[in-house]
């Protein structure tokens, strides 16, 4: 599993988060929400210092990472993260 997020979805993560120094980003598993890889759930993201990394990119002094006890969610795909253009907001692909 794979971990890729374009330089320009790790700007508007900065810009929305307030980040001004290098930071931890993680991105886990919620119940609800829409949009997500498996129905019923979604991912969520916060600051929060890693515990046992599985898959992770570093942009600008940010690591987005993916902790192993979330891996079962992605189901063997890689996850590219992209601007959407349109709806200036970042647009999650299960590949």
């Amino acid at each position: 599993m794979k971990l890729q997020i374009s330089k320009e979805a790790a700007k508007w993560y900065q810009k929305e988060l307030d980040i001004t120094e290098p930071t931890y980003l993680r991105f886990y598993v919620r119940y609800g929400g829409f949009g997500g890889n498996i129905p019923g759930f979604s991912l969520g993201i916060k600051k929060e210092n890693p515990e046992n990394i599985y898959s992770s990119a570093e942009i600008d002094n940010i690591i987005f990472y993916i902790e192993s006890k979330d891996v079962w969610y992605f189901e063997d795909n890689d996850l590219k993260i992209n601007m959407n253009r349109k709806l200036m907001e970042p647009d999650f692909k299960y590949i």
